[in-house]
């Protein structure tokens, strides 16, 4: 961004001189917040209230929006019906728990009758005072009761068991609707700014979809695309000179913060973000910046124009009222100046190419 002047010039050519002579790769680029995200409804429903508009500040887990969702709500009844349910299929007045008990408690009084009876005849069939087969009947009877008490007791264990299962499994389900239902609260995750504002109260929002973007707010940075014939000169801690329509007069400064790997094949360039060093532009989302990244600072060096050099190393100069053509060693450069470190010197004379 800042134009040098040439070499001394003269009607038969120009001397080469010595000039502070800043090296620096343009980029171009935009400002954004840093922090950035972008607020997602995690339920479905209607835009009930929007608590938020472009360009307020918010705080972290501030309410920006709610939802009403109709559908969610109906569940989250369905679920704590199912859970009072289960909570009273469990409880000591359980109507389920109840008839087992009680087929339970009928199924051990038999048990104990058939027991005492087998008792009895066995002791008489010992006596030769009742037939086998009575004795037999008698010992099946009392054999078929206690079956029955050992499976109706499982029966009841295996239905308590069921019903915990069932309370838990119910339970759950109850405080996950109530966390849906939650969902239908939206809040920001960070203190910021709200830079833009994707749905209006009444709209229909689905799960993920997009209701604000959200940034830090004085927290800022430079994005800058660097093209790929400049990117092998960059480095982390870089001076970044940078310049917005929006402040003609105001040049920013930063330093190279991080160096994305991956080239953006669209326009043959590399991604590089920096930081702002003191004064730092408004929090504009997506402000349009050129940029200068400094590669190196070459104070007092020979220099000449630019526009003399021919091809990649060589110069015409004037010998003796002749012209000829010498190849020249390079330094630094900018649009306007080249760096001569061999080849020229003050009392050389270099003439356009023509």
């Amino acid at each position: 961004m800042t134009v040098f002047s040439g070499c001394n010039r003269g009607e038969d050519g120009a001397h080469p001189t010595y000039k502070d002579l800043t090296e620096a790769v343009y980029a171009s680029g935009s400002i954004y917040p840093r922090n950035e995200y972008k607020v997602l409804a995690n339920a479905d429903g209607i835009l009930q209230q929007k608590l938020v508009s472009e360009g307020d500040s918010v705080k972290r887990n501030q309410l920006v929006f709610v939802l009403e969702g109709v559908t969610q709500s109906a569940r989250e009844q369905a679920a704590a019906n199912i859970y009072r349910q289960s909570q009273a299929n469990l409880n000591a007045n359980s109507p389920v728990l109840s008839e087992l008990e009680a087929q339970l408690r009928t199924a051990q009084t038999r048990l104990s009758n058939d027991s005492v009876n087998y008792v009895r005849y066995r002791d008489l069939y010992q006596q030769n005072a009742t037939s086998k087969a009575e004795l037999e009947r008698v010992q099946l009877a009392y054999q078929t009761s206690r079956n029955d008490f050992a499976a109706r007791r499982s029966s009841l264990q295996r239905t308590r068991n069921q019903l915990y299962v069932d309370l838990q499994n119910s339970r759950s389900q109850y405080v996950a609707s109530g966390q849906d239902q939650g969902n239908t609260r939206v809040r920001s995750f960070v203190d910021g700014k709200v830079y833009e504002i994707s749905k209006e109260p009444g709209e229909v929002v689905r799960r993920n979809d997009q209701l604000a973007l959200i940034g830090s707010g004085r927290d800022v940075f430079v994005q800058l695309a660097v093209d790929e014939s400049d990117f092998g000169k960059i480095r982390i801690g870089q001076d970044v000179l940078v310049k917005a329509d929006v402040y003609p007069d105001k040049v920013f400064k930063a330093k190279v913060r991080k160096i994305y790997p991956k080239l953006n094949r669209v326009d043959q360039s590399f991604r590089v973000d920096g930081d702002f060093v003191g004064e730092r532009p408004d929090a504009y989302y997506g402000l349009t910046v050129e940029a200068n990244i400094v590669i190196s600072q070459n104070n007092r060096v020979l220099t000449i124009p630019k526009s003399y050099v021919v091809g990649n190393d060589s110069v015409w100069v004037a010998e003796n009222g002749d012209k000829k053509k010498i190849r020249i060693v390079k330094g630094a450069e900018n649009f306007d100046l080249v760096q001569v470190k061999g080849g020229l010197n003050e009392t050389s004379i270099v003439v356009n190419p023509e």
